[in-house]
């Protein structure tokens, strides 16, 4: 079978490898579409995503869908044909977490993740025509989402599990800062969670375009010269950049909320942070998502179009051509799907 695999930083190749089996616990999954994620793009521009660090050719690839080709024997309830998203995590080791933890199964101490070089060996991706998954990690599509649509659900998960961090949003003003694909699908997480007025900023036209498609009321280009919004409720930083930081903070109100969704880089930063004391903002984290990917799903059957993310779509043998648009934002690039099969 045929995979997107990336062997060191600038290497990225479409390689054969043995089609996968599947074992008496699993279900072999034929895979259909894939969405290029910024940590995919960061494991073939640097060889690294966050902390971990690329040793051994790696199968890129969270963000996927297909349809079921084959069961195994033990597993029950899973048929053959059934289109089917994966929630790519894997819970290892034996550990003990506090007791608020427990249901917070993102931040379990060691998890592998499709497509990840955090562990040795590596955690193959989704990225190929078939792979094999545990029958716990496949997530049916509900009548009407398509496994296109479906290969949105792991970052629409990731957008809604923003959201949550920041509490009832009902009658809120949200301002999102970064509209990138995570940060577009946060306005569609904070429309379908009931914001009343939810605000969109980014440097590029194009992507603030695709933010108001997905519900933006308003949008604020700040690379050309536009000030953030004052006195918002919430704020979801989605561009992940330390220069943002100030700006963001000083646009929520006092007693605010401001959700870092965006990925900060790994080493030290240099942020204005004066704000965060003065007006007691309440700064909090998103990783990931516990199981959001379910609620993504339904929203999706009940009618939340997100497909204006996708603004591109390549086959698996121009797998090169759309690692250099999704790394490009220049080209006015949000999601780029790979059609797997």
């Amino acid at each position: 079978m045929k995979a997107v695999v990336v062997h060191a930083a600038g290497d990225l190749r479409v390689d054969e490898l043995e089609r996968p089996q599947c074992a008496p616990d699993q279900v072999l999954v034929e895979m259909e579409w894939g969405g290029i994620c910024g940590s995919d793009v960061a494991y073939v521009k640097h060889g690294v995503s966050g902390t971990a660090i690329l040793h051994d050719p790696l199968v890129l690839g969270h963000e996927v869908s297909g349809h079921v080709a084959e069961v195994g024997a033990e597993v029950v309830g899973v048929e053959v044909g059934q289109a089917v998203t994966v929630h790519p995590a894997t819970l290892v080791g034996q550990h003990q977490v506090v007791p608020e933890l427990v249901e917070r199964t993102n931040l379990w101490p060691e998890v592998r993740y499709f497509g990840s070089a955090a562990f040795d060996p590596h955690e193959q991706g989704g990225f190929c025509q078939f792979r094999a998954v545990r029958a716990d990690q496949l997530r049916m599509l509900p009548q009407g989402v398509s496994t296109r649509q479906a290969a949105l659900a792991e970052p629409f998960g990731v957008a809604l599990h923003a959201v949550a961090r920041a509490g009832d949003l009902t009658g809120r003003t949200v301002l999102v800062n970064g509209a990138g694909p995570i940060g577009s699908l946060a306005v569609a997480a904070a429309r379908a969670k009931g914001a009343e007025t939810v605000i969109a900023a980014d440097l590029s036209d194009p992507a603030l375009a695709i933010a108001r498609e997905l519900g933006a009321h308003q949008s604020f280009n700040v690379a050309s010269g536009d000030s953030l919004p004052s006195e918002v409720d919430v704020a979801i930083e989605a561009s992940g950049s330390p220069r943002a930081l100030g700006p963001v903070f000083a646009a929520v109100r006092r007693g605010g909320t401001v959700v870092q969704v965006g990925n900060l880089p790994a080493g030290e930063v240099s942020a204005a942070l004066g704000q965060l004391v003065t007006r007691e903002i309440n700064y909090v984290g998103s990783y990931r998502f516990v199981d959001e990917i379910t609620e993504a799903l339904q929203l999706m059957a009940d009618g939340v179009d997100v497909s204006a993310v996708v603004t591109h779509e390549f086959t698996l043998d121009q797998a090169v051509e759309a690692f250099e648009m999704a790394a490009d934002r220049a080209t006015g690039s949000s999601k780029v799907l790979l059609k797997l099969s």
